[in-house]
């Protein structure tokens, strides 16, 4: 835990500059809190932390604060109303002007273009006060950035789980966050014609403003049922705003007449140069594609995701212990104050479990107060058992079955990076004795591409009949080899 903010001016230098700062080691003071991931996690953990006396460093791989809940569209376009496209915008304006009033004061280093690729302890420092050292590529031309922290918070968020399907890598075949990323961020729509498809409440929001800027929806494709809701009526009761934010999708696709099919799955993309048509099949309650019920319907994009799955590089890269929640995905482990199993790294948001941006913002307020040695508001504690209650029965409601796998052909890619198709990965487990992911990587190069298995890791675990695990691995992210080079010996 960071020291009494007493101990120190909160307005001095939070330990780093914009500039990239060189190799690790060098005399700048560590600053209180190193918070890694400006979305609305670490947003609200970092102007927090910074409002209750804490030295503060945010750092973030993109340009500009929101994560990818709160993307802007490049200001080059001149959009006149961006928050238009983003449900809950206050809560982000109030917070960014935050940002920016605590880092005029001095109080919150705010670090855009640096992507942390690794957190190491500083053995420099004294063990009865230890120190991180927090290693960054840094802006455009991949400079070398540190800083040294005395407690990190993790709101690395999380990417969309994709469950591939025979015609998936074609153009046009979009991630549905994707889609809406590019609607927030480009005011461009993925096509004119788009069919919304895989599992998850994210599919409302993306089919509504879809629809609202224009692009025809015919429909959206659900693969769980909703009726998967209704064991946990208690937790939606103490939800209203969720269930009023439900309503108010259901509503907006009534109006655009968008069809709603729920136990339904994209289970083939069609077309040559870009997709032209989907198979839409209905499903059994395991997911498995009921025979004769097939339709095709043409398009000319499908937005398709099931879900998120937390992105836990650098807190499984430092030992933080996870487990495997409600949705199949696996999560960090955390106390209530947002504790990680390694003392000094804490964090906030969807790390620790989907849960959607209002979470993510109680929690980040709920850690700072942590860190910063203050007892948490029970406003605040309360908020988060309720909403995470909410994301635990949201998971369950749209986990995946285990029969998706049943429209995979043999020559469906698996693994895009490397072209791996689902025979091999079945013939690795079937005929070469592969037991877990990490073994079929080893025979079929699956995961071993640019993205690291974060695409292919969940469909390879299942056909390999595991559950998915994570990866433990020293870099998060590229890394250029000069900046392993210019490390000292004692961070190789």
């Amino acid at each position: 835990m960071a020291t009494s903010p007493s101990d120190r001016d909160p307005s001095g230098p939070a330990g780093s500059d914009r500039e990239p700062s060189g190799p690790a080691g060098s005399d700048r003071e560590p600053c209180d809190l190193a918070v890694v991931g400006a979305g609305p996690a670490g947003l609200a953990a970092a102007v927090t932390a910074a409002g209750l006396g804490l030295r503060v460093a945010l750092l973030d791989a993109g340009d500009r604060p929101g994560g990818q809940y709160y993307r802007h569209p490049a200001p080059g376009l001149g959009a006149a109303r961006p928050e238009a496209l983003h449900h809950g915008w206050d809560a982000f304006a109030s917070r960014e002007a935050a940002l920016r009033a605590h880092e005029a004061a001095g109080r919150i280093t705010y670090l855009p273009f640096h992507h942390v690729w690794t957190v190491v302890p500083d053995g420099a420092a004294d063990p009865a006060a230890p120190e991180w050292i927090l290693h960054a590529v840094a802006g455009p031309e991949e400079g070398h950035a540190s800083l040294r922290a005395r407690a990190v918070l993790l709101a690395t968020g999380a990417y969309e789980r994709q469950l591939p399907f025979p015609g998936w890598t074609l153009p046009g075949v979009v991630g549905a966050g994707g889609a809406q990323a590019m609607l927030k961020s480009g005011l461009v729509l993925p096509g004119k014609r788009v069919v919304v498809a895989g599992s998850g409440p994210l599919l409302l929001a993306v089919a509504g403003s879809l629809a609202a800027a224009g692009a025809r929806v015919p429909a959206v494709v659900e693969a769980a049922a909703y009726t998967g809701y209704a064991a946990h009526t208690p937790v939606l009761l103490r939800n209203p705003a969720k269930l009023a934010e439900a309503a108010t999708y259901g509503s907006a696709l009534l109006r655009h007449g968008i069809r709603f099919l729920t136990r339904h799955a994209v289970t083939e993309a069609h077309g040559s140069d870009r997709v032209e048509a989907v198979t839409v099949a209905r499903l059994d309650r395991d997911w498995r594609p009921v025979t004769g019920t097939a339709r095709r319907i043409p398009c000319d994009a499908v937005a398709v995701g099931h879900g998120l799955v937390p992105q836990l590089e650098l807190a499984t890269g430092l030992g933080c212990a996870t487990a495997s929640g409600p949705d199949g995905a696996v999560a960090l482990e955390l106390d209530p104050d947002g504790r990680t199993s390694v003392p000094g790294i804490w964090s906030a948001g969807e790390t620790g479990g989907i849960g959607g941006a209002q979470l993510a913002l109680a929690e980040g307020e709920i850690a700072a107060h942590a860190v910063a040695g203050r007892p948490v508001p029970p406003r605040l504690a309360r908020t988060r058992t309720r909403l995470r209650a909410f994301g635990a029965a949201m998971g369950a409601a749209h986990r995946p079955g285990p029969g998706w796998t049943g429209w995979l052909r043999e020559d469906t890619d698996v693994c895009r990076c490397e072209e791996v198709p689902a025979g091999r990965i079945r013939e690795a487990v079937e005929d070469l004795g592969a037991r877990d992911a990490r073994t079929v990587k080893l025979l079929t190069r699956a995961g071993m591409g640019w993205c690291q298995g974060r695409m292919c890791g969940p469909a390879v675990a299942a056909l390999t009949g595991q559950d998915p695990a994570p990866d433990r691995r020293p870099l998060s992210c590229p890394v250029p080899l000069g900046h392993l080079a210019e490390l000292p010996p004692a961070n190789h």
